[in-house]
């Protein structure tokens, strides 16, 4: 028997696995691995495609699917494929349409599960792919099928309350989900879909008990994660409204938080 048997940790990338260097800590690695010598389910729920994360996998190695596109997908790198993924209603075309025709300034991005499509450059979209070492396809927003999800970059706080009020106020908001991913970006998802979707399913394929969860996170993306799990854990340097909605409040990414939270789960500190 193993101290952390059936327990599964689900972390988020940037701003909480990862250094503000988007590097990850040694104690960070050599904790997951000890967190998994013992019994215990490591993997990653992040916004991102599973083709911009191969080498998160590749270095803390999670013994379990990871979940992605910030919930619409858990994906199987052991066998390169999705184990699960959700639809977007076709009338998201019309949405990115308001958003074009409302926000000219307003970057569009249109990401399948497969590959992202540039269709309106910005700074936001420039930095995104400079960050991600995304492949640079451009295309129109209509030419694009099975979509995934939709991130919008956005410049200014205000466009951004403006992209955030149009959306949620059209007609067909009801089919869709929305959420403010890092500070300038905001998506779109399909209904009913966030990060916690990919803890859910992750329970559900593998038969794990969901009430030996914990998720850990720093940003509002990662709410639904802390409300999925039995434990919901933000880094000091989290948002106010992801800590609001934690269970606890742990380290911040550059004090080695998963490496803390392990320990601290060792220790009895938290209640799985």
């Amino acid at each position: 028997m193993g101290k952390f048997d059936g327990v599964l940790i689900c972390t988020d990338l940037d701003g909480t696995l990862y250094r503000n260097d988007k590097t990850i800590s040694v104690e960070n690695r050599n904790a997951i691995e000890y967190f998994k010598s013992e019994g215990g389910f490591f993997t990653f729920v992040t916004g991102r495609m599973p083709y911009f994360a191969r080498d998160v996998f590749e270095s803390v190695a999670p013994n379990v699917p990871v979940g992605c596109v910030n919930g619409a997908g858990v994906y199987d790198y052991f066998n390169d494929k999705y184990i699960w993924k959700a639809s977007m209603h076709e009338d998201v075309y019309e949405l990115i349409r308001c958003v074009d025709e409302s926000f000219p300034h307003v970057g569009i991005q249109v990401n399948t599960y497969y590959k992202t499509h540039f269709c309106k450059e910005n700074e936001v979209m420039k930095r995104f792919r400079q960050i991600t070492g995304a492949e640079n396809i451009v295309c129109k927003y209509t030419e694009v099928k099975d979509i995934a999800k939709i991130v919008f970059g956005v410049c200014t706080e205000e466009e951004m309350c403006g992209v955030e009020r149009l959306l949620k106020n059209h007609p067909l908001a009801e089919n869709f989900g929305f959420i403010r991913s890092e500070k300038y970006l905001y998506e779109i998802l399909p209904k009913d879909i966030g990060k916690g979707t990919s803890i859910q399913k992750i329970c559900e394929k593998l038969g794990i008990d969901e009430n030996k969860t914990i998720a850990v996170g720093d940003y509002n993306n990662d709410i639904s994660m802390f409300r999925a799990a039995k434990l919901g854990i933000a880094v000091s340097n989290a948002c106010e409204d992801a800590k609001r909605a934690a269970d606890f409040v742990t380290v911040s990414n550059e004090e080695h938080a998963i490496s803390r939270i392990i320990s601290d789960l060792e220790n009895k500190v938290f209640p799985i």
